[in-house]
């Protein structure tokens, strides 16, 4: 029968004790350099360009976003299959018409997909185009447009493809 020798024979030394401790920390400095390069590689969270500039319009949106709400006015996006179509009716269900309806979508995290699409008016008074988006989730921004004046603007997250395609 064949008895298994340890790794290293003789006493546990200093030396022994020092090869245990590089091993340790090499691991946890190594790991530690691995999360930081992709921490500095990936996302960098960045959501305005500004800070400053973006909170002193903030009042102002806040302000229009009541305003847009205390009118009634009902909202639809519908994004299945290769087409984007969006509905925008008053407190009475009447077709509000937009000179431009566009549609800025974009990833909760990262830029590289974000893409902005122009909706074109339809006979039946939505507003429809096709897209060729991933699935997968977008926070999707809405701006209707009269008269160079903004006239409602929407902002929602949808889930594209799959069983939960808005």
């Amino acid at each position: 029968m064949r008895v298994l020798r340890p790794f290293f024979s003789g006493p546990f030394t200093g030396w022994h004790m020092l090869g245990v401790m590089g091993l340790f920390f090499g691991t946890v400095i190594g790991v530690n350099i691995t999360m930081a390069y992709f921490a500095g590689s990936s996302w960098s969270g960045l959501i305005v360009k500004n800070t400053y500039v973006a909170s002193q319009n903030f009042d102002e949106e806040v302000t229009e976003t009541e305003n847009m709400k205390a009118k009634g006015w009902v909202s639809r996006l519908d994004v299945s299959g290769d087409a984007v179509t969006y509905s925008l009716t008053n407190a009475l269900g009447s077709t509000i018409a937009a000179d431009a309806v566009s549609v800025a979508f974009s990833r909760p995290v990262g830029e590289d997909e974000d893409s902005v699409l122009m909706l074109q008016r339809q006979a039946d008074g939505r507003y429809a185009t096709v897209h060729d988006l991933a699935d997968g989730q977008w926070q999707v921004k809405v701006t209707a447009v009269k008269d160079d004046e903004r006239i409602y603007r929407d902002v929602q997250r949808i889930i594209v493809g799959g069983s939960g395609s808005n």
